[in-house]
């Protein structure tokens, strides 16, 4: 597979053409961002851990029925992915109450929800990515109704998994983040990644946080965090 130019680079990740025009490489960084982009640092060693880690969830996932555009990992920072056209939607899980959820509400963090709670909020750096409900999502045609309702089976299954595996690692998902893809065929699959940076990850006994809020809150252990989580992770046989 011949690596070609540059298309993208993010906050977290760069993204590359190849000499097929169904596949794109995508290349992992050490950066680090929170608050859109307001705070910026380098976490030594993340994305090498949030390269494999997505992987081998990603192919966990697509064992479990649920497509995604995980084709192949080329090495510890670069994997070969489906290209996909983003669905401008960032979709959050909540299990417990956490970050934005308890601050915008004014309900302190660790509250276990009956059931899980399901957040919109528009890609839109310009805008700091606001909130918005189904409706808005449609009338600003960044998804159809049918594409809404896929992607909320979708991310409540994926839900189900990720919280039953990561109790097996002795950790509680917290939340998390996730983005969709369209294929060439409007095809909805899981696209962008799923690492301690999407994730909220707390140790089942202490609550210690194990991913991105370190960096965010200026906890300190940031490194130290992401490999601890990463050695359960790689304990546990996915």
């Amino acid at each position: 597979m011949e690596k070609r130019d540059m298309i993208y680079e993010g906050k977290a990740k760069k993204v590359f053409n190849t000499d097929d025009p169904e596949l794109v490489i995508v290349y992992y960084k050490d950066d680090a961002t929170a608050f859109n982009g307001a705070k910026k640092g380098v976490i030594t060693g993340k994305g090498v851990i949030n390269n494999q880690m997505t992987n081998r969830l990603m192919a966990m996932l697509e064992k479990d029925g649920i497509p995604t555009q995980y084709v192949k990992e080329l090495s510890e920072r670069e994997t070969l992915v489906k290209k996909v056209d983003i669905v401008p939607l960032e979709v959050i899980i909540r299990n417990i109450s956490a970050g934005h959820f308890a601050s915008r509400y004014g309900v302190e963090e660790g509250i276990a929800f009956e059931s899980p709670t399901i957040e919109f909020s528009y890609k839109c750096d310009a805008l700091d990515d606001p909130l918005l409900n189904a409706y808005h999502a449609i009338a600003l045609k960044l998804a159809t109704r049918e594409e809404i309702e896929e992607i909320k089976k979708y991310a409540f299954a994926i839900n189900e998994k990720l919280k039953a595996f990561w109790k097996e690692c002795g950790v509680i998902l917290v939340d998390f983040k996730l983005e969709f893809g369209k294929l060439p065929d409007g095809k909805i699959i899981l696209a962008d990644e799923i690492s301690p940076d999407t994730c909220r990850l707390w140790d089942e006994k202490t609550r210690e946080k194990l991913d991105k809020d370190r960096f965010r809150r200026d906890m300190g252990g940031v490194e130290d965090a992401y490999a601890e989580i990463m050695r359960r992770f790689m304990a546990r046989e996915v």
